[in-house]
C-alpha cells in the first residue's frame, strides 16, 4: 500500500513532462541552392541533421526529432499539385522539419 502514492506520484510526474513537450512540423521549400543541404534533408540522409536543427534552434526549439521529404498530395490547399506551377519544367518540393522544445 506504500508504494501506491509513490506510483501516483511517478504517473503525474510523467504526464507532466509529456504535456509540457511542445511538437510542432515545418513545411518547408526544398531549395536547391548548390550545397546539398537539400537533398541531405529530403532523403533523411544523416547530413541534414545540422540543418534540421538549426531551422528548428532558429525558431527557439530544443531538438529536431525528424525531417523527411514532403509528397504534395500530404499538403492540403496550402501548395499547388504536381505540374500545375512549375517554372521551366522544375517543380518545388517541400520538405517537413519536426520540431521540439
Amino acid at each position: 500500500m506504500r508504494s501506491f502514492p509513490a506510483l501516483l506520484a511517478c504517473v503525474s510526474l510523467l504526464a507532466a513532462s509529456q504535456a509540457s513537450a511542445e511538437t510542432k512540423v515545418f513545411i518547408i521549400a526544398n531549395q536547391a541552392d548548390g550545397y546539398g543541404v537539400d537533398q541531405c534533408l529530403a532523403k533523411g540522409d544523416k547530413c541534414g541533421a545540422h540543418a534540421a536543427l538549426s531551422y528548428c534552434k532558429s525558431r527557439d526549439f530544443a531538438q529536431a526529432s525528424s525531417y523527411r521529404r514532403v509528397d504534395l498530395d500530404e499538403i492540403t490547399g496550402s501548395v499547388p499539385k504536381a505540374g500545375e506551377d512549375c517554372r521551366r519544367g522544375v517543380c518545388d518540393e517541400y520538405v517537413a522539419i519536426t520540431c521540439q522544445r
